[in-house]
């Protein structure tokens, strides 16, 4: 199973989330209570393990811009998480090595999200970063095929239960693993992680990003 943690703020949080188990780590360069400077983010993306996927998250930000921000700051992945075109994300699909395309639970776009070119489509609640959970039954209008990445709502006490109805790849977390936003809970932390890769043992099919083949 794969883990993003997001929403992180500081080196101290990025380093645990990494020594415990995740995989990508998300920062929000979107307005956000969450939100970090690109900058403040590229120093901590430095002092990170080379194979952890750093994901930079934007919402209706200028596709131009998204890669010039991504690129400065060390990103190896970003996330769109607002009302992008399947043309736009291509076009940064092009430039940056992995790409998530965020999609509210139940969004009409879904059909089509093939079109979008993005190498995982996430699923979160109709307010991203409210922590509220959805309708799981509604990742079935995914279509086949695609790598899903559930957030919204995700815990400690259910994540096992998302993946197993959701058969997801990965999940995304940030407020389920809080004590205040932007914080981290290091026994939150700790305890989603085990518990997603402990739902997961074998892993999915694939990792986050296949270094060698597009390195």
């Amino acid at each position: 199973m794969i883990v993003k943690i997001c929403g992180t703020t500081s080196e101290d949080d990025a380093l645990l989330s990494v020594a415990l188990g995740a995989d990508l780590v998300g920062f929000v360069f979107a307005p956000s209570p969450r939100q970090i400077a690109p900058q403040i983010a590229a120093d901590i993306v430095k002092r990170m393990p080379p194979e952890i996927v750093a994901v930079g998250v934007f919402r209706d930000e200028a596709p131009k811009r998204v890669v010039d921000i991504a690129l400065r700051s060390g990103m190896r992945a970003v996330q769109l998480h607002g009302h992008e075109s399947a043309e736009d994300t291509r076009w940064v699909r092009q430039r940056v090595p992995m790409v998530i395309k965020a999609f509210s639970a139940g969004d009409p776009r879904l059909a089509r999200a093939v079109d979008y070119g993005a190498d995982v489509v996430l699923l979160d609640g109709p307010r991203p970063g409210s922590g509220q959970g959805w309708d799981r039954s509604l990742v079935d209008e995914v279509p086949a095929g695609l790598r899903v990445m559930v957030a919204g709502g995700v815990t400690p006490g259910n994540v096992a239960e998302v993946i197993a109805r959701t058969h997801c790849w990965g999940v995304d977390v940030s407020t389920g693993v809080e004590k205040a936003p932007g914080v981290k809970d290091p026994v939150k932390l700790r305890e989603l992680i085990a518990a997603a890769k402990a739902a997961d043992p074998d892993g999915p099919d694939g990792g986050p990003y296949d270094w060698e083949e597009d390195g």
